[in-house]
């Protein structure tokens, strides 16, 4: 680890289409008040002029910001080019469109050097059109056993309220690129399998960005097969960590998602992945038999099934 900088902290960005926000996101960075902080930037394919934005103040801050391009090769890809470049021995995680308070980096780097620990966590604040709660979310204080429990039981924490040592992160091989929309949650929980030592800030210094789940390119019910894959992974590779979990409840974990998220994307009228959801739920789920209708209809091939949806839709704002 000699050839890393000892107090550099390596902040790693990857960016796709963030024109709107990607200005706002690395003033945040440069804005911290630790004073030793590079920041490597990977632009995935942008066509929206994110790559112009980034090429100017790339140009304005030479010394400061390491820019690299890949072709659309998504978010963990870049993370992962951008670890390769990281000269810092520590690493912090900003999305395009996400931003920090400008104490979060200091905050976060003394806490790890005081306990001393190998992460530091913040608490953080929804921002953004799909933000639902505005109060700041600070998470409880966890050793690395409770915090598996955790993260089975909640959703990930924004990725962007961390700051890891570099030889974990090295010890993890960074990302994995196997289930493409959860390997945050799934960093977390093959970092937490490692018992790693964690200390809390318990203030809100990071700020995530929330979108409408109609914006993402990869469709809900991907998304949820991802979360339970990586769920899944964690409780077959580490039995001593979910031990003082029941049967029951376990299942409840890895897989009550399945049929809470189905009947969002009913609701939402994403009959596609409302659809496959409810299949998958009808096979791995504790459902009950007021379900059953729905799960029996998502037996149908899809193009019936929809009409079925519509059909049943249709009814109902006649009867309204």
């Amino acid at each position: 680890m000699d050839h890393f900088d000892p107090a550099l902290i390596s902040v790693v960005m990857p960016c796709h289409n963030a024109a709107p926000y990607v200005g706002e996101a690395i003033a945040s960075v440069f804005g911290q008040r630790y004073p030793q902080v590079e920041l490597i930037v990977v632009d995935d394919g942008s066509t929206d002029g994110s790559t112009e934005i980034l090429q100017g103040l790339a140009a304005e801050n030479p010394e400061r910001i390491t820019l690299s391009y890949q072709n659309r090769s998504g978010p963990f890809a870049a993370r992962n080019a951008a670890l390769a470049r990281a000269n810092g021995n520590y690493i912090a995680f900003l999305d395009a469109d996400d931003t920090w308070h400008p104490g979060a980096l200091r905050l976060m780097h003394d806490a790890l050097e005081t306990v001393p620990a190998d992460v530091a966590y913040c608490g953080w604040q929804e921002i953004g059109v799909a933000a639902i709660d505005p109060n700041p979310q600070i998470p409880p204080i966890l050793d690395a056993r409770e915090a598996a429990s955790h993260f089975l039981e909640h959703e990930p924490w924004p990725i962007n309220n961390t700051l890891i040592r570099r030889p974990l992160i090295d010890e993890l091989r960074g990302f994995s690129e196997r289930t493409p929309t959860a390997m945050d949650h799934d960093l977390w929980l093959r970092m937490l399998a490692r018992q790693p030592r964690l200390v809390r800030v318990p203030d809100a210094l990071a700020l995530h960005r929330c979108h409408p789940h109609s914006h993402s390119r990869i469709p809900r019910w991907r998304q949820v097969f991802d979360a339970v894959a990586v769920r899944q992974d964690f409780a077959r590779n580490h039995p001593e960590l979910i031990a003082p979990i029941t049967p029951a409840r376990l299942n409840e974990l890895l897989y009550d998602p399945l049929l809470r998220e189905a009947y969002r994307c009913h609701w939402r009228n994403d009959t596609e992945s409302a659809r496959r959801l409810f299949r998958r739920a009808f096979r791995r789920a504790d459902w009950k038999a007021g379900d059953l209708k729905h799960l029996i209809a998502s037996l149908l091939p899809a193009p019936l099934y929809r009409n079925l949806v519509d059909f049943v839709t249709r009814r109902r704002s006649v009867r309204i």
